[in-house]
């Protein structure tokens, strides 16, 4: 067993799962993958099947958040050190996990692979939004994340036991925001994501403009009441938010 497990949601990517998961396994061995079939409608599942991939196969859909938890359940029963969020849409770019684990080996809980480390984000929609959800972790945090829409994210075996046991973690930007304010340890690192190529997005305008709404309010007034069960903090991360 190899130390990072990729996990790959994927719910109606019969058009791109092929290639996603065909590029791992071809170009990078040095990892081990699951794809988490999300309860999907298309041949997505049938697809896995006939090759052969390493599948978790959802009887019914259970969205980001449920299919990203299953693969931590998964990654952390089987002992993985980190595991990263991988998109089976093509955008992300799996030559950036090395750099990503280079980074999370310095210390940190989490890492992201952000767009904008180095890049300015572009003047768009949906830029708008995730400049907002940005300002408003920065508000309730006083830290700056420049990509905290991204959902290319790796978490260490602590965040592993945290995310996999506890039922109120979905991979999202409020959710990051309020691990900031335990204590949690959150880097980024520069990466680029290409178009997506097969397929439509989940987010068009509207739902992006509800997103959004539903971030901002999360993270400015909602995480102030969650409370976190120490139960699934485990370590030295256990007594840096004892500290914060």
């Amino acid at each position: 067993m190899k130390e990072l497990l990729i996990i790959i949601p994927a719910y109606n990517e019969e058009k791109s799962i092929e290639r996603v998961v065909n590029h791992v396994i071809s170009d990078y061995p040095e990892y081990d993958y699951v794809v988490v079939n999300d309860g999907s409608k298309d041949n997505t599942a049938r697809i896995c099947r006939k090759n052969g991939y390493h599948l978790i196969d959802l009887p019914v859909n259970l969205g980001l958040a449920g299919a990203f938890q299953t693969g931590l359940k998964y990654a952390y029963r089987r002992g993985y050190q980190y595991a990263i969020q991988y998109d089976a849409d093509g955008q992300h770019k799996v030559e950036y996990i090395d750099k990503m684990l280079v980074e999370m080996k310095k210390g940190y809980d989490i890492v992201i692979g952000s767009r904008f480390v180095e890049e300015n984000k572009p003047h768009t929609a949906r830029m708008f939004g995730s400049r907002i959800i940005s300002t408003a972790i920065f508000m309730t945090t006083g830290k700056k994340l420049k990509d905290p829409t991204s959902g290319m994210r790796m978490l260490n075996r602590s965040m592993l036991k945290e995310f996999a046991l506890n039922m109120n973690y979905g991979p999202e930007p409020d959710t990051i925001s309020y691990l900031l304010k335990e204590g949690v340890s959150i880097s980024e690192v520069q990466v680029e994501m290409d178009e997506r190529i097969e397929g439509e997005s989940y987010l068009n305008l509207v739902r992006s403009i509800k997103y959004m709404i539903h971030m901002v309010v999360s993270i400015l007034v909602i995480q102030n009441f969650r409370k976190r069960d120490k139960r699934y903090v485990s370590g030295n991360e256990k007594e840096r938010s004892g500290n914060a």
